[in-house]
């Protein structure tokens, strides 16, 4: 059997160690309640009664000591005093350990110091006044950290016996381990509370962000508070620029300077700041002196010398770098790796201002779009915030056209293909279907894509989507807008020229009488002379040939008058094929020699809702133009193709063709100056207004100098 470190006697050991252990059950006890129902004061007052009732004759007491300033506290003293002592006339602020006395001692050597082992030492006056004859100083240990020390005080002239040492051991463990205990208690006690401040006022944050203030004020609060909880004296918001080249300064706060000396700092230049936007790392220095840091450090201000600096960028949920948040300190360490993490969730609360700020500008300018702004140019500006809002390099808009395939409309970057990519988990490319509101169908698909195909991407944050699926439902609105307009235009134009035809249909009625009264009777009259004059006019063959072409004539330009003023009335709508009604169209012109007339895809074409008449007076009217623009050389080509709802008819010369800033002018009444014999002098405007009024349309293309095509649409008639 092992033997005990210290030979104790059977009659030592019975009554005494029977009564120690029952103590140090009792302290262990009371150390297990502090925090609970006792405090370390408590509990180390009955370690050293405890210590003098096991170990009678003598008197303890128990200091903590604190290493910032290598001294024992006096304010923390506990004391036990042996029988017959308590009484005397004591001053406890007497007893103050010294700094070169015992306990010091004891606690540089990390182990106990007898006052008849330290012959350079003397014993305390204090103690001296209560008649002790010999000290012995424990350090209170725990690991390698010491924590106060135990002074036992001995009234006779002898040393300790091994029994005693060994007790007294177990009690100064005990007391150490109170100490700790109520320490580490009380530290998790302030971390606690500590980290509660921090939540209320991390929470206070969080309600500024939805407090719809400016961002700039947004900012400067959060620097208030980032400085109010980790002291610094200095903090700046720096935000990217459009650019992407600089810091610019939107917000500081500070107990000396109102704005730095620099307002906007190169992103690619020698400053902290600059450091921790390009490597999207939070950075503590402890020293600015340093020199790693004195190269890079951009001093505030000349008259302030700050010697610590906190510095974290914004990242947002797209992972573009929004900004740096910097705060600065005149101390030495002025910032703990607590406060970089508290830093870094101010941080996020200001990225989630900027975000919302940013968004709610760009939701703000697609509404003022949609309402001034064609869809066209409303699609390109949603490309470009886009691109804006998710730090993407690219983003399109594809539309369903009346065929149902997907067509490039609107895009913004390099990295868009004119077909919608498949989407997957490994791709680069977010997709937000253009849905309908009415009948939840999709219109198309919105598209952004993040840069470079060797950066895959896969987590596209719930923010992305959501943002892209914002500006896809203002895209939705800008298609629908458009359509609209269109019907409402196609409305107000059929109104009008139903309104015109009215007016004109009573102005040609009253023309056509009055030319049958004045002009017909010229046939007559003809007549009447070559009866009366016969004899005469055999003698004269001039004058037969005059009162010939006058009577052809006359006749002719009735019917001229006749044929046209016959599309102002009612037209009388048919199912009918297109393709006779292009070839009547091309006898009818009898085009020159030198021009090639070229038609395909139109035998194959559904029949159309529309009037035979006008339909060839309309294609008659466009092959004339398309000889004239080709000054009597070239080709015309006539093509047909279908969709759903539609026959759409082109044709097509190689002419001069119509500069861009013609293309509506062509259209109207008073453009054409031009005439053609057997054609009142209406030109295109005569084409427009039948395709109008026959529930079509008419559209051209042409860059103003390789030929022009003009696009016609007729609607499919239905089965009967």
């Amino acid at each position: 059997m092992a033997q005990p470190p210290f030979p104790i006697s059977s009659d030592d050991m019975n009554p005494r160690l029977l009564e120690a252990l029952a103590s140090l059950n009792q302290i262990s006890t009371a150390i297990n309640q502090i925090g609970i129902s006792e405090d370390q004061s408590s509990s180390l007052q009955l370690i050293v009664e405890s210590a003098i009732r096991v170990v009678p004759g003598f008197s303890a007491s128990i200091y903590t000591y604190d290493p910032l300033t290598n001294s024992l506290d006096a304010q923390t003293r506990v004391v036990a005093y042996a029988e017959g002592y308590e009484s005397q006339n004591i001053n406890p602020s007497e007893d103050i350990p010294r700094s070169n006395g015992f306990g010091i001692r004891s606690i540089q050597r990390k182990r106990r110091t007898f006052s008849y082992e330290e012959t350079d030492l003397q014993i305390h006056p204090y103690q001296k006044k209560l008649g002790v004859k010999a000290v012995a100083a424990f350090p209170l240990t725990i690991a390698d950290d010491v924590l106060g020390v135990l002074y036992i005080y001995l009234y006779e002239d002898r040393k300790l016996s091994q029994f005693e040492e060994l007790m007294l051991h177990n009690f100064v463990n005990q007391a150490a381990m109170a100490i700790f205990h109520a320490r580490h208690l009380t530290g998790i006690k302030q971390n606690l509370a500590q980290k509660e401040n921090e939540l209320t006022r991390l929470r206070r944050a969080g309600m500024l962000i939805s407090s719809r203030q400016k961002l700039e004020e947004t900012l400067e609060s959060i620097l208030e508070l980032a400085l109010e909880l980790t002291n610094a004296q200095y903090g700046i918001f720096r935000l990217l620029d459009k650019s992407g080249e600089s810091l610019v300064t939107r917000a500081v706060s500070s107990v000396q300077l109102e704005r730095p000396l620099v307002e906007k700092l190169p992103i690619d230049g020698k400053s902290v700041m600059a450091h921790v936007a390009r490597t999207r790392q939070p950075l503590l220095i402890r020293d600015l002196r340093e020199k790693q840091w004195a190269e890079v450090y951009y001093p505030l201000d000349s008259t302030l010398e700050m010697r610590s600096e906190l510095c974290v960028p914004l990242i947002n949920a797209s992972g573009r770098l929004e900004g740096v948040l910097n705060l600065e300190s005149p101390r030495i360490g002025g910032f703990s790796e607590d406060d970089s993490h508290m830093l870094q969730s101010l941080a996020t609360y200001a990225v989630t201002a900027i975000q919302e700020v940013r968004l709610l500008d760009a939701l703000q300018e697609a509404a003022q779009l949609l309402i001034s702004q064609p869809s066209n140019i409303v699609l390109d500006h949603l490309c470009a915030m886009a691109n804006d809002l998710l730090n993407t390099a690219s983003s399109a808009i594809w539309l369903k056209n009346e065929t149902g395939i997907m067509e490039l409309i609107a895009s913004n970057g390099t990295e868009t293909s004119k077909e919608v990519p498949i989407s997957s988990k490994d791709s680069n490319v977010l997709l937000i279907p253009l849905l309908s509101g009415e009948e939840d169908t999709a219109l198309g698909t919105f598209g952004a894509f993040h840069p470079a195909a060797g950066e895959v991407r896969s987590d596209t944050s719930e923010w992305d989507k959501k943002v892209l699926a914002c500006l896809a439902n203002y895209a939705v609105l800008a298609v629908q807008n458009e359509s609209r307009q269109q019907a409402l235009r196609s409305s107000q134009e059929q109104h009008l020229i139903a309104e015109t035809f009215a007016a004109v249909g009573d102005i040609s009625a009253n023309l056509l009488h009055n030319m049958n009264n004045k002009v017909g009777v010229i046939p007559v009259r003809v007549q009447g002379i070559q009866d009366k004059y016969e004899k005469l006019l055999r003698e004269d063959a001039y004058l037969a040939k005059s009162l010939s072409e006058i009577e052809r004539s006359a006749g002719a330009a009735m019917q001229i008058v006749q044929e046209n003023l016959s599309h102002l009335r009612p037209l009388r709508m048919e199912r009918i094929q297109v393709a006779p009604r292009v070839m009547d169209a091309v006898r009818a012109v009898a085009a020159p020699a030198d021009i090639q007339i070229e038609v395909s895809g139109l035998e194959q074409l559904p029949m159309v809702h529309a009037s035979g008449q006008s339909l060839s007076f309309v294609f008659r009217n466009l092959i004339e133009n398309a000889i004239d623009a080709m000054q009597g050389k070239g080709k015309i080509t006539i093509n047909g193709k279908q969709n759903l709802h539609w026959v759409e008819i082109e044709v097509s010369d190689t002419g001069r063709g119509i500069p861009s800033e013609l293309h509506e002018q062509i259209f109207e009444l008073e453009h054409s100056s031009r005439t053609h014999p057997g054609k009142m002098g209406f030109g295109l405007w005569w084409v427009k207004t039948l395709m109008t009024r026959l529930g079509g349309s008419v559209t051209v293309d042409s860059d103003g100098a390789h030929g022009t095509t003009f696009h016609l649409r007729f609607p499919i008639a239905e089965q009967a």
